[in-house]
C-alpha cells in the first residue's frame, strides 16, 4: 500500500508596510524554532523574505496611507487581496496569521476562517479609538487576537474575544539605557553638540506632506540653538531621493546629515526627535529620547479620519500612558512655529522625569514578544 506523501506545515503570513515585516521577521525565527521545517508564504517584506517566507505579492501592494490614496489604489488591493484568498484556499495552511493591516487581513481571515483554516490576527486594531463594532468581525474571524499593548486584551476581555498580550518585540530589542556617545561615534556626529533627529515617516505621502513643516521647524530652531546639526534617518533610496528634492526647495542654515536606514542609531545619537506618528513613536520612547510627534493627512482624508477617530491621542506613548507625555501637532497644528516651539524646551531643559516614564513603559511591554506570540500560535495549530 503506498502512503500518502506528509506536507510541510504550512504558516501563511500578510505584512503590510515596514513595521509588520519587523514583526513577521520575528516571529518567522520563533516559529522556526518550533517547527524547523515548515514553510512560510505569504505577503512578505525584505526581512520576512531574507528568513525563507515565499512573497506570492510585495509589501508595497498595501504600503498606502489615507483615504484618498488608497481609493487611487483600490483596484489593485482588491485584485491582490481576491488572488491572495484564492490561493490560500487552496492551499489550506494550517493556519494564518495577519499581521496588522487590519482593513486587508481582517476580510482575509474571514474568509479563510469559514473554510475551516485557523487564522491569527497580529496587532490589535485600533476598535478602542473608532469603529468599535469592528470588535464582532474580528471575534467572527479570527481564533485569536495578539495584542502588544495591556488595555486592548483588557478590552478584548469585554467581548469574550481571545486575546493574548505578548508585548512589543521592539521593547526586547532595545535596551533600558541607551548612550549617546557610541551612536554618534558610529554616525561620525560630534559627540557634544545638539543633536535633534527628525523622521518624517516612511510612505511617499507622508515624506510629502510632513517634510517641509519638519525642515521649517528646524530652520526656526537654528536661530535659538547655537550649532544645533539635524539628522535624518530614510527608509529607502526612495524616499531619501524625495526629501533631498525638498530640502533643496527648502533649504535649512545647519547641518544636515542624511542616512540610509540607521533610524535607531540615529534616534539613540539624538538629543530629542521630530517624528511621524506611527511605530517610530514607540521606538522613540523606548530609545528614552524626548519627541515631538507631528502628523499630516490631505484635507478630505482628515476630515473624515476627524469623525471617527474618538481616542484623546494618536502617539503610542501617549496611548500607552494613558495621558499626553508627548506633545502631538496634528493636521493645522503641525506647522513650523507649533512644532519648533515644542521642540525647544526638549532640547534645552531637563527631562529626566520624561525619561524615567519613558522607561517604566519600556519595562511593561518587555515581555519576550516574539517567544510569546510564538507560542500562542502554536497553541491555535495545535489546538
Amino acid at each position: 500500500m503506498v502512503k500518502p506523501v506528509s506536507r510541510s506545515l504550512t504558516i501563511a503570513l500578510v505584512a503590510g508596510e515596514v513595521s509588520g515585516d519587523i514583526l513577521g521577521a520575528g516571529l518567522i525565527k520563533e516559529l522556526k524554532n518550533i517547527y524547523p521545517d515548515a514553510h512560510f508564504c505569504g505577503i512578505a517584506g525584505p526581512k520576512m523574505q531574507a528568513l525563507g517566507c515565499e512573497a506570492f505579492f510585495e509589501m508595497d501592494e498595501l504600503a498606502v496611507m489615507g483615504i484618498v490614496e488608497v481609493l487611487e489604489k483600490l483596484p489593485r488591493i482588491l485584485k491582490v487581496r481576491r488572488q491572495l484568498i484564492k490561493r490560500l484556499k487552496a492551499l489550506k495552511p494550517d493556519v494564518f496569521i495577519g499581521i496588522d493591516a487590519p482593513d486587508f487581513n481582517l476580510r482575509v481571515e474571514d474568509r479563510l476562517h469559514a473554510e475551516g483554516i485557523k487564522t491569527v490576527h497580529y496587532v490589535s486594531p485600533s476598535v478602542w479609538a473608532w469603529k468599535q463594532k469592528r470588535v464582532f468581525k474580528i471575534k467572527r474571524a479570527c481564533d485569536l487576537l495578539l495584542a502588544f499593548l495591556p488595555f486592548e486584551k483588557a478590552f478584548y476581555e469585554r467581548f469574550d474575544v481571545p486575546c493574548e498580550f505578548v508585548g512589543h518585540t521592539m521593547a526586547d530589542a532595545i535596551d533600558l539605557d541607551i548612550a549617546k556617545a557610541p551612536a554618534r561615534q558610529a554616525l561620525g556626529i560630534h559627540p557634544q553638540g545638539p543633536l535633534l533627529a527628525i523622521l518624517p515617516g516612511s510612505r511617499k505621502a507622508e515624506i510629502e506632506l510632513l517634510s517641509v513643516p519638519f525642515l521649517q521647524a528646524v530652520q526656526n530652531l537654528s536661530t535659538k540653538i547655537d550649532a544645533l546639526e539635524v539628522i535624518v534617518p530614510m527608509v529607502s533610496s526612495a524616499r531619501r531621493a524625495q526629501f533631498e528634492s525638498l530640502l533643496q526647495s527648502h533649504p535649512v542654515s545647519l547641518p544636515v546629515h542624511i542616512i540610509d536606514g540607521n533610524a535607531r542609531q540615529a534616534m539613540a545619537a539624538s538629543d530629542a526627535i521630530l517624528l511621524a506618528s506611527g511605530t517610530a513613536a514607540l521606538e522613540a520612547m523606548l530609545v528614552n529620547r524626548p519627541m515631538v510627534v507631528g502628523y499630516k493627512l490631505k484635507p478630505f482624508s482628515y476630515w473624515i479620519a476627524k469623525r471617527l477617530v474618538k481616542t484623546d491621542y494618536i502617539s503610542l506613548p501617549n496611548l500607552l500612558a494613558g495621558e499626553p507625555l508627548v506633545k502631538e501637532c496634528i493636521q493645522d497644528d503641525c506647522n513650523a512655529d507649533v512644532l519648533s516651539a515644542a521642540l525647544l524646551p526638549l532640547l534645552i531643559d531637563d527631562q529626566s522625569a520624561l525619561q524615567a516614564r519613558f522607561r517604566q513603559l519600556h519595562e511593561q511591554i518587555r515581555c519576550q514578544a516574539d517567544y510569546k506570540a510564538a507560542m500562542a500560535i502554536k497553541r491555535v495549530i495545535e489546538s
